[in-house]
């Protein structure tokens, strides 16, 4: 069960929350995309997603309480919680070096 926990960091702006997720299994981890040469540092920024380590249906609640400005998700459960809780749709997934992400972004009118 361990495998499937997720961390869980909520930042506020003035703008909205900003929700970073990465499953706990691949942080600290460095993916690349071979054909585009996109880089997912996990190690790197490992504090920008390391907050609480919750279960995914408790990350699922949390994000019911979120304003959300953007999102940067990481990883099979995180992307997963995303999708169920209807902020973001399976097509706008990318993988990079078969890693599943998400980057959410609301547009604001001046």
């Amino acid at each position: 069960m361990d495998d499937l926990m997720i961390y869980f960091k909520k930042y506020k702006s003035e703008n909205g929350d900003i929700i970073a997720m990465c499953d706990k299994n691949i942080i600290g981890k460095t993916y690349k995309d071979k054909k585009t040469g996109v880089v997912i540092d996990l190690d790197k920024y490992a504090n920008f997603y390391k907050g609480e380590l919750v279960e995914p249906d408790e990350a699922f609640n949390m994000l019911k309480d979120v304003y959300l400005y953007t999102g940067n998700i990481v990883g099979d459960e995180s992307v997963s919680v995303v999708i169920k809780a209807g902020l973001a749709e399976g097509t706008e997934v990318i993988k990079i070096d078969k890693v599943p992400s998400l980057h959410i972004y609301r547009i604001m009118n001046q």
